[in-house]
């Protein structure tokens, strides 16, 4: 599945893969080769985390390069309002409780809840995409369906 990504997240992507094959994977293969030197490679704990620290980096690496080659850039000053989409801004009010909030939807890779950022991909997510002005939505959650009214949408 490919993700929305604003173009300064794809560049942080880029940034931190690119770091990741010139600074940690050369550090990876050093403490590789000075675990080896420390003698028997059946009984050397040391050399067993070194290769599974490699392994899991190796396995970021590839993670993080299928990433960027699916990601969509999104350019925010071509997104349509009239109806939730990736990186707009949406208010809701929550009919049970009657809380309103203001969520951002964007792509899994930058979500924060603390920062307002949900995905597209989680259930409040999917559950408000496509939606317009004055809908409500209704979003299966653990405790049974909540219904949303979509308030506001905007950039």
């Amino acid at each position: 599945m490919s993700e929305h990504v604003t173009k300064e997240t794809f560049e942080k992507m880029k940034e931190e893969l690119h770091r990741m094959k010139t600074i940690d994977r050369p550090a990876a293969s050093k403490a590789i080769a000075e675990a080896r030197e420390k003698g028997d490679l059946k009984e050397n704990a040391e050399y067993d985390a070194a290769k599974e620290a490699q392994g899991m980096l190796e396995a970021k690496i590839k993670q993080l390069e299928g990433v960027i080659a699916t990601s969509k850039i999104v350019d925010p000053s071509t997104i349509d309002t009239s109806k939730v989409a990736v990186l707009t801004k949406v208010t809701i009010t929550n009919m049970g409780t009657k809380k309103t909030v203001t969520y951002q939807i964007v792509g899994e890779k930058e979500a924060d809840l603390k920062a307002g950022k949900i995905s597209a991909s989680s259930p409040i997510g999917k559950g408000l995409l496509g939606k317009a002005k004055g809908e409500l939505a209704e979003i299966q959650a653990p405790t049974g369906i909540i219904k949303f009214k979509v308030e506001e949408i905007s950039i």
